[in-house]
């Protein structure tokens, strides 16, 4: 009990070192932080999809639990309606994801094409002149730290309604 650890007591310039070793692992070493943002993306990504499986699944329980004849009847297709409600659905999915697609591409496009830049550089010069530009808030003007959103809320309404006078 009264045996102390003798552990080496770090300096200033240990603990602020760029060469910060945990396990081997150095902040200096870009390749292997390339490695681990991979991984971190791909459990982050996952983990994303996992949810939305989950979230998907609980509700077409939901809905078999609450009525489960019309459920079956939108899940088995019969003489009144040749195609399931699924393969509706996923019908009127796959083409609303390809006209999504195919709009903002046409529109995405023709702004480029509109405003005769050859390159991304030039685009976004040429945007940054035609855009309106944000003014820098340093030092903060009015409250930064809010509670909550209703907090945040009751802030942005007064502060409308102020302006308004």
């Amino acid at each position: 009990m009264s045996e102390i650890n003798s552990t080496k007591l770090l300096s200033k310039k240990d603990v602020y070192s760029t060469d910060f070793k945990w396990k081997g692992i150095t902040r200096n070493n870009e390749e292997l932080l390339g490695k681990l943002s991979f991984f971190s993306n791909n459990v982050l990504v996952s983990l994303t999809g996992i949810s939305a499986v989950i979230g998907f699944s609980a509700t077409l329980a939901a809905a078999k639990r609450r009525d489960p004849k019309f459920f079956d009847r939108g899940i088995m297709p019969n003489t009144k309606a040749p195609e399931t409600g699924a393969q509706l659905a996923l019908r009127a999915l796959k083409w609303g994801t390809v006209y999504a697609f195919a709009g903002c591409g046409v529109l995405f496009y023709s702004i480029w094409k509109l405003s005769g830049a050859s390159d991304i550089q030039e685009f976004r010069i040429k945007m940054g002149s035609l855009l309106p530009r944000i003014p820098k808030n340093n030092p903060p003007v009015g409250r930064t730290e809010f509670t909550g959103l209703n907090d945040l809320l009751d802030y942005v309404q007064h502060l409308k309604g102020s302006s308004d006078k």
